[in-house]
């Protein structure tokens, strides 16, 4: 009985006094700059090292942590200053200016909204896939960092992605555990008076209740949505259960409330953002959302609501097959929408569709997000310089007879968050050589990483392979244990590794299309490579496949199985439920990281970015960032940078070329030793990779990229629209109904062509028919030769009609060095403040 008294009290009636002795620990502990800022995982530590250790997680340790322990820290002196200071230091970071407040002192930009269905922040908020995810935890970490006004939106998972566990069969198993909000570093979002949060979300057939939880990490605000809520119908509870999980109609609702629940949430708490990015079409629902408030407000019907608010939209697409856009029954879109479209944007069902599809027409034409968030934006752009044309390719129908290279789709070419990839010893180098502020867009300085001695980066690299040959021995140890392995199979994997030997990593998602098992191809090859007595490599791997991806998941399977028949004497792991702490410790550990995608389908990829800050060499397919970022003295290269499609010759090929690679280069480099022990050639190609690669690809520049080019020019395109009710917005809206309207009237006349040695006169008569002469612009138009840009030159009205004469005559002259027949007149819409062709793909050809 005496035993039970001791836990009569709940456990949770502890939590007002534990804030009372550690309010200061708290604050901390819900800040997410702990992720990537180190600073404090000393005072964590000290309150429960074993917790702290495994979970990297302050908030689950203060919530575990006894309160004895609490008031025991309290009275050391220097713990109590330790804390004081760090809170002081994160005040004073989260209120100084920043980048953004030095940079553009004068910009009047309210805020910036970042919509994404994933964010990974940090492992303790298990909220991601992958690729997508990294990118937009990444970006808005440096959003802090910077200073840029941002706000991200998102939803709160009650399982998020799966949790991988590889059987005693090498099969992949998915295991989905429940992601307790109470030990997660996020608290409710509450009112003034207390209450939650709560959003009523009532759609036909739909009545949702929707709560809101609010993340920090530094400066920024990141709010999540969760459709978990005592008032819900059991079934609609669970709508934000699963990350890319469950069917299609599920996905459909969490895209609801992702764009229209997230865009009212903004406006509930006052939240004004001038510029909306969608990263990814998940949350083009938002674009609806936003014009329709902005009907409510002006008084404006959809078409001018629509034309005012899309200039404020940015589109980020991330994919780089048309297959990999959501696409959605035209019955389920008019299920959940269409009284949504006729009773609250005054439009009928079918013109909703049409938002979303290549032909209006087309009555089984699917709904396809991507295309409603380019109908609904302003600015559109990939996430490398490869992708932005794979891209112009791929939403080339929207805009037909327009070329190829003037569909409007720019790209911003991915980058990550140094500070949370990087290591210590690796942070503490950089800071020496670059200064603390390196990543803050203020210091230029990056390139002198150069001076830092072979000795240092030697020394740096060495500590790493070190800490990830732990990390790896413990973890597979542990896997294998988990899998019913024999006691001597788990033991020997104690012992795996040696810190000595030349490391080689990839972890990915599986999917045949990244070709994770390029180096299977001629397996007993591999196994000569990794046993080589005189100069050995051992191979690290990691990577999840999607619960229905059965082809991926083999994949798995051909390597696990090829581990356990050759693993007792060859120094190889497969590491299982790859997530963002394994991801930190291979791209911090190892020499060689790998990439090998099927060219163009990596629309960038960002693992290879995250070993560049740790001295980390890159051997990549070119494609994606590694197609911009390659050259010779900075990682190695396979492909021809051309595309062969999914050709097993081809794959067999770049297969060969890639052991190539690695027994003629990269080993022989890596083992290639001066009398000191340092293999020098090998130090130089790391330093040129982290002098020229970690600055152009960090995070820092992407987003600065970001706010200098898209967000401040999309911000003052949607003042001016949107002022005094969309005066603007309804003189562009009407202009292009009228265009619509008449430009199948309009005709070119006689072209007349006058050549000399050195130049060619154009005189080409046009008949507007009824459009206004001042709503176009008649031009000049040649493609391009050998790469280069197409010639696009305005033609100069030298005469309007006379009398009955309808036609109006232009000229100009061109250099002779092509010839005429390479030109042609075309006529575009053009006036002020339109975007062409992105808001209209009117275009009328001469032939």
């Amino acid at each position: 009985m005496e035993e039970d008294k001791k836990f009569k009290k709940p456990i949770y009636s502890e939590l007002p006094t534990k804030l009372n002795e550690a309010k200061a620990l708290f604050e901390l502990a819900l800040d997410l700059r702990w992720s990537w800022d180190h600073s404090a995982d000393e005072v964590w530590r000290q309150l429960d090292p074993e917790l702290w250790d495994l979970t990297q997680n302050p908030w689950a340790v203060i919530q575990t942590v006894s309160l004895e322990r609490f008031k025991e820290l309290r009275e050391d002196t220097e713990f109590r200053k330790k804390v004081e200071s760090l809170v002081k230091s994160r005040r004073e970071s989260n209120e100084s200016p920043a980048w953004f407040q030095k940079t553009h002192p004068k910009s009047k930009i309210n805020g910036i909204a970042y919509f994404c269905m994933e964010f990974m922040m940090t492992e303790a908020l298990p909220i991601y896939s992958g690729g997508l995810g990294n990118v937009a935890g990444d970006q808005l970490k440096t959003a802090s960092d910077l200073g840029v006004p941002v706000v991200g939106v998102g939803l709160l998972y009650q399982q998020g992605y799966f949790r991988q566990k590889i059987d005693s069969y090498g099969n992949q198993l998915a295991l989905y555990p429940y992601n307790d909000p109470g030990q997660l570093p996020i608290t409710p979002l509450r009112r003034e008076n207390g209450e939650w949060m709560r959003l009523e979300f009532n759609l036909p057939g739909f009545p949702q209740w929707v709560r809101v939880w609010e993340a920090s990490a530094g400066r920024v605000k990141l709010y999540l949505l969760d459709s978990n809520d005592l008032g819900n119908f059991p079934v609609d509870r669970g709508i934000t259960s699963e990350l890319y999980g469950g069917g299609t109609e599920l996905r459909f609702k969490q895209e609801m409330i992702l764009g229209i629940a997230g865009w009212r949430l903004l406006e509930e708490l006052g939240i004004d953002p001038e510029v909306c990015h969608l990263n990814e079409g998940h949350a083009a629902m938002a674009i609806l959302e936003r014009a329709r408030s902005f009907m409510e407000k002006s008084g404006q019907p959809f078409d001018v609501a629509l034309t005012a608010t899309r200039a404020g939209n940015l589109f980020t697409t991330h994919t780089a097959v048309p297959a990999g856009f959501d696409l959605f029954p035209p019955q389920l879109v008019e299920q959940y929408l269409g009284e949504y479209a006729e009773k609250k944007l005054g439009i009928s069902t079918h013109q909703l569709l049409a938002l979303g599809r290549k032909n209006p027409h087309d009555n089984s034409e699917p709904f396809n997000m991507a295309y409603l968030a380019i109908r609904g934006s302003g600015d559109i752009n990939g996430v490398s310089s490869l992708h932005g044309e794979v891209s112009r390719d791929i939403f080339g129908p929207l805009f037909p007879d327009w070329p190829t290279n003037e569909v409007p789709v720019n790209h911003v070419t991915n980058g990550v968050h140094m500070p949370t990839w990087d290591s210590k010893e690796a942070d503490e180098i950089w800071t020496n050589a670059c200064g603390k502020d390196r990543w803050l867009g203020m210091n230029k300085q990056l390139a002198d990483i150069r001076k830092v001695s072979d000795e240092v980066l030697w020394k740096m690299r060495t500590n790493a392979n070190e800490t990830l040959v732990m990390f790896a021995r413990k973890h597979f140890a542990r896997q294998l244990e988990g899998a019913n392995q024999p006691i001597e199979t788990v033991e020997r994997a104690k012992h795996l590794f040696n810190p000595t030997v030349l490391t080689i990593g990839f972890a990915r998602r599986f999917a045949t299309y990244k070709r994770p098992n390029l180096l299977l191809h001629d397996s007993q090859r591999l196994l000569r490579l990794l046993n080589n007595p005189t100069y050995p490599v051992q191979l690290v791997i990691a990577g999840k496949a999607h619960p229905n991806d059965g082809p991926g998941q083999d994949l798995i399977k051909q390597w696990v199985h090829f581990i356990r028949v050759n693993g007792a004497h060859t120094p190889i792991m497969f590491l299982s439920d790859y997530d963002m702490h394994v991801a930190e410790n291979l791209v911090q550990g190892v020499d060689v990281w790998i990439n090998t995608p099927r060219r163009p389908w990596e629309a960038s990829g960002t693992s290879g970015m995250k070993v560049l800050v740790n001295g980390g060499i890159n051997l990549s397919e070119l494609d994606g960032w590694w197609a911009e970022a390659y050259s010779p003295e900075v990682g190695w290269a396979i492909g021809d940078g051309k595309e062969h499609g999914d050709d097993p010759a081809w794959d067999a090929m770049q297969s060969e070329q890639l052991f190539d690679i690695l027994e003629n280069e990269v080993i022989p480099q890596f083992y290639d030793r001066n009398e000191k022990g340092i293999p020098t050639r090998w130090i130089e190609r790391m330093r040129e990779s982290m002098a020229q690669l970690t600055p152009r690809f960090s995070a820092d520049r992407t987003v600065r990229e970001y706010t200098e080019n898209h967000y401040l020019p999309a911000a003052k395109a949607y003042q001016a629209r949107v002022a005094n009710n969309g005066r603007v917005g309804k003189q562009i809206s009407t202009l292009l109904n009228s265009l619509n309207q008449h430009w199948g009237e309009m005709r070119f006349g006689d072209v007349s062509i006058k050549s000399t040695d050195e130049q060619h006169e154009f005189d080409v008569r046009v008949d507007f028919g009824a459009v206004n002469p001042d709503t176009v612009q008649v031009q000049l138009f040649a493609e391009g030769v050998d790469g280069d840009a197409p010639t696009v030159a305005e033609m100069e009205l030298v005469r309007k009609p006379k009398g009955k004469d309808r036609e109006y005559c232009y000229k100009i002259a061109v250099s002779s060095s092509r010839q005429a027949s390479d030109y042609t007149p075309r006529i575009i819409p053009c006036f002020e403040g339109l975007s062409v062709p992105l808001e209209t793909n009117l275009i009328l050809w001469q032939r």
